[in-house]
C-alpha cells in the first residue's frame, strides 16, 4: 500500500517537470507578424528599399517615409540609377497608405515639433521639409549647413525644455578610411526651439565634432575583445581570403539620443544639460553599444565628449542588446522606460568561411529577426518579444522605426522576402503594430 501511494505522490511531483518538457521546443509567437506591405520592389534583384521612418500627428493619422534606391545600377528602361524617397499617410491606423509626395533626400525621418510636420535628413549636407496640412503638401528643401558629407538613419528624436534634440553624423575629411566610413564619422546633436521654424538654419544650434578615429586606441582594452575580427585602420580586411566575408575598420553610426531625467541613475544630470548618445557599434562582436555624452554650454553652444565611469575610466562601449545592427529608442514618458526595437543575433561564433550563403557580410550581421526591449537605464535590458521575423536569414526585419500610437506601438521595417537580392538589400517596406505593448512589462 505504501509502494503504491509512493509511486503516486512520485507521479504527481513528476507531472509539472513532465509538462514543461512537452513545452520545450515550441515556437515563440511573434508579437506582429501579421503586417501590411506600403512598397514592394518592382525588380528585387536591383531595386531596393532602404530607411523606414514614421511618426503620428495629433490628429492620428501616421506618416511614413522611405527610399528606394538601384544603389547606383542603371535600371529601367531609360537605363538610369534610381534614388527616391517616399511620403506616405494613412488614417486607419496603417491599414491602407496613400503616396503624398517624393522628396530628395536619404536617411530622413520625420517628426512633428510644433504646429508643423518636418523630414529632416541628407543629400550630402543636412537638409530639411516642412508640411503644414499634415503631410499632403510640402515646402522646397532647405539646407541647415553648408558644409560637410553627412549620415545617418531614420533613427529618434527627443523633445526637452521646449527644444527638439536629434542626431546626425558627419564624415570627418582626410582620414584615409578606404572602405565602409563609419570610422571618420562624428555624431553631432542638433537643438532647435521646437515651436521655431526649423526650414530656417539660424534656429539650429550643432554640437561639436568627435570623430571616432581620432579617439580608438587598439593598444586599450578592458578586455573585451573589441575588435573581434582581425581588421585594418584604413582598409577592409577579407575574413575569407582571398575577397570573401569583408569588415570594415572599426566604427560608430546610426545615432540615438537620450536623456537621464531619474535622480537615482548614476549619469543624471540635476541641471538638466547632459544628453547621451547611443550608438550602433560596428566592432565584429554582437551586443555592445558606443556612447558618448553631449553638455550644453552656458552660451549655448554644446560640447561632445566620452563619458567617464564613476572610478574615472573612460568608456567607449556598453552591453545593448542588438547594437551591433541599427536600432531605434523610444522614451515612453506613461512608463518611465526606455524601449528599444532591433535585431537579434542567433549565431554571430560561426566561422565566415562556413556562414550560409543567405547570410549578409560577418558573423555579427543577422537581420531576419525584429525583437523589442525596454530598460529603466539604457543599460540593464528585459526582453519584450519578438516582434516578427523573416523565414530565412535572407528575409530581414531589420533597421526599424517605431512610433507610439495609444496603447500600441506602430513600427516600420525594412524587409525582403524570398525574392530578395539578399538580406541587406530587401524588397519589401512593411508596417507592424504590436498591440498594447505596455503589458509586456514585468
Amino acid at each position: 500500500m505504501m509502494h503504491g501511494r509512493y509511486l503516486f505522490l512520485l507521479g504527481l511531483l513528476s507531472l509539472p517537470v513532465c509538462l514543461q518538457a512537452q513545452a520545450v521546443g515550441q515556437p515563440v509567437r511573434p508579437l506582429a507578424q501579421d503586417e501590411v506591405t506600403l512598397w514592394e520592389s518592382p525588380d528585387p534583384r536591383n531595386i531596393y528599399g532602404y530607411t523606414p521612418g514614421i511618426c503620428r500627428l495629433s490628429s492620428g493619422r501616421l506618416v511614413a517615409t522611405h527610399e528606394v534606391s538601384s544603389t547606383g545600377k542603371p535600371v529601367g528602361p531609360e537605363g538610369k540609377p534610381l534614388h527616391e524617397a517616399r511620403i506616405l499617410t494613412s488614417d486607419d491606423r496603417g491599414k491602407t497608405w496613400t503616396q503624398r509626395a517624393h522628396f530628395d533626400m536619404s536617411f530622413a525621418r520625420p517628426f512633428v515639433a510644433g504646429k508643423s510636420l518636418y523630414i529632416l535628413g541628407r543629400s550630402k549636407k543636412v537638409g530639411i521639409i516642412r508640411s503644414d496640412d499634415d503631410g499632403v503638401t510640402w515646402s522646397p528643401r532647405v539646407f541647415l549647413n553648408d558644409v560637410g558629407i553627412w549620415h545617418q538613419s531614420a533613427c529618434n528624436v527627443h523633445f526637452a525644455k521646449g527644444n527638439v534634440y536629434l542626431v546626425m553624423e558627419k564624415h570627418a575629411p582626410k582620414r584615409g578610411i578606404q572602405s565602409w566610413q563609419v570610422g571618420d564619422l562624428a555624431p553631432v546633436l542638433m537643438r532647435a526651439q521646437a515651436d521655431s521654424d526649423l526650414t530656417e538654419p539660424k534656429n539650429w544650434t550643432f554640437a561639436s565634432e568627435l570623430v571616432f578615429e581620432d579617439i580608438w586606441d587598439a593598444e586599450k582594452s578592458n578586455y573585451f575583445g573589441l575588435p573581434f575580427h582581425p581588421v585594418d585602420r584604413k582598409k577592409a580586411t577579407f575574413l575569407v581570403p582571398p575577397k570573401g566575408r569583408s569588415i570594415a575598420p572599426l566604427g560608430w553610426l546610426e545615432t540615438n539620443v537620450v536623456q537621464f531625467t531619474d535622480p537615482d541613475h548614476i549619469w543624471h544630470d540635476p541641471q538638466g544639460k547632459t544628453f547621451h548618445l547611443w550608438m550602433r557599434a560596428h566592432t565584429g562582436l554582437t551586443n555592445y553599444a558606443a556612447i558618448a555624452q553631449v553638455k550644453e554650454n552656458d552660451d549655448g553652444s554644446m560640447t561632445t565628449s566620452l563619458v567617464k565611469s564613476p572610478a574615472g575610466q573612460t568608456m567607449l562601449y556598453v552591453p545593448c542588446p542588438g547594437a551591433q545592427m541599427r536600432f531605434h529608442i523610444l522614451w515612453d514618458e506613461k512608463t518611465k522606460l526606455y524601449w528599444m526595437l532591433g535585431s537579434q543575433s542567433t549565431d554571430s561564433m560561426v566561422r565566415p568561411d562556413r556562414m550560409s550563403t543567405e547570410r549578409w557580410g560577418t558573423p555579427d550581421n543577422e537581420r531576419h529577426r525584429l525583437v523589442l526591449h525596454f530598460s529603466k537605464n539604457m543599460v540593464d535590458w528585459c526582453f519584450a518579444g519578438l516582434v516578427c521575423a523573416g523565414a530565412s536569414p535572407k528575409e530581414s526585419r531589420h533597421y526599424a522605426s517605431m512610433c507610439l500610437d495609444g496603447e500600441d506601438l506602430c513600427i516600420l521595417s525594412r524587409s525582403g522576402n524570398e525574392k530578395a537580392r539578399s538580406a541587406h538589400n530587401g524588397n519589401l517596406i512593411l508596417f507592424h503594430r504590436v498591440r498594447k505593448f505596455r503589458d509586456l512589462i514585468y
